[in-house]
């Protein structure tokens, strides 16, 4: 795992956090814990991002709110063993037993990408202590709609080639993701943990990983989410979608509102995948109002 003393400074600079360190038994995962209380705002990360994906909604946030955030296993700034086995179940396990080590009364949960089915896999069976959801660009459903671009790299050999050896996932989501150019320094922040063959493999392994209900290891896991989410329909949910997401496109959006009639949507026209970046203020500000709101 890399700490806070091991950053560049640089990187500090756009990640000014001082990360901790849980041990899952097959590695140590680093989140963060900004804040204070027993009442947490859970933010899940999906592929290939990290934690530094929602650096500035805990800027925002960590005055009021306490702010968890968590780098799966393989990803971000936590330990990347090269033997564990990165399918969604595990992911779920790991992230509970973490939000189980904290002792939170309640949590208010965040999710992006594979954030989705990890984060509701991890607090749907525990829907008592789950407040208010927000839910972006991700899906926690089965669906046959997955980018050429995607289904390349999940081609046996080739598909390891291009993630790991040439970096063919990570580095294309710096402008494939975006509908506005990242600065420089942004773009070395979001691959700074995606330097190697090695650091790579959770990348790989998630795109592997997706789930269709065509026999991937993670259709069962993902099959018991779809199922419980109607316990969603009693909660305060906000879905915010970046409409010019090549990946989790309109066709996801839709699914999400048949799936969640009474939730608020929010659809930015002009914001990429990483809608954190595009729509930076105006996603912040509605975040912010509807965790506030009673």
């Amino acid at each position: 795992m890399v700490t806070a003393a091991q950053l560049p400074g640089w990187l500090h600079e756009q990640y000014p956090f001082e990360p901790r360190s849980f041990e899952t038994g097959h590695g140590r995962m680093s989140y963060l814990d900004e804040g204070e209380g027993d009442e947490a705002v859970l933010m899940v990360h999906g592929n290939p991002t990290w934690s530094f994906f929602y650096r500035h909604l805990v800027l925002a946030l960590r005055g009021r709110w306490r702010c968890i955030v968590p780098d799966h296993l393989g990803c971000g700034l936590s330990d990347k063993p090269q033997d564990f086995d990165y399918t969604l179940g595990n992911h779920i396990r790991n992230l509970r037993a973490l939000v189980d080590s904290l002792n939170l009364k309640r949590i208010h949960l965040i999710v992006h990408d594979w954030g989705g089915p990890i984060g509701l896999g991890t607090m749907l069976p525990d829907a008592d202590r789950l407040g208010k959801v927000v839910i972006m660009n991700t899906a926690a459903f089965a669906d046959t709609v997955i980018p050429l671009r995607i289904r390349l790299c999940r081609i046996p050999r080739l598909g390891e080639l291009i993630v790991r050896g040439c970096n063919g996932f990570a580095w294309p989501a710096t402008w494939m993701a975006v509908s506005k150019p990242l600065p420089a320094a942004v773009k070395r922040g979001f691959l700074f943990p995606y330097d190697s063959w090695q650091h790579r493999i959770a990348v790989h392994r998630f795109v592997q990983d997706i789930p269709t209900g065509r026999g991937e290891a993670s259709d069962v896991p993902l099959a018991q989410i779809e199922a419980a989410l109607p316990l969603l329909k009693q909660k305060s949910v906000l879905v915010l979608w970046g409409g010019q997401d090549f990946c989790f496109t309109r066709h996801y959006f839709h699914r999400w509102r048949a799936v969640l009639p009474t939730a608020k949507n929010v659809y930015l026209d002009n914001a990429g995948h990483y809608l954190l970046e595009d729509e930076r203020d105006g996603c912040l500000n509605r975040i912010n109002i509807f965790l506030d709101q009673a």
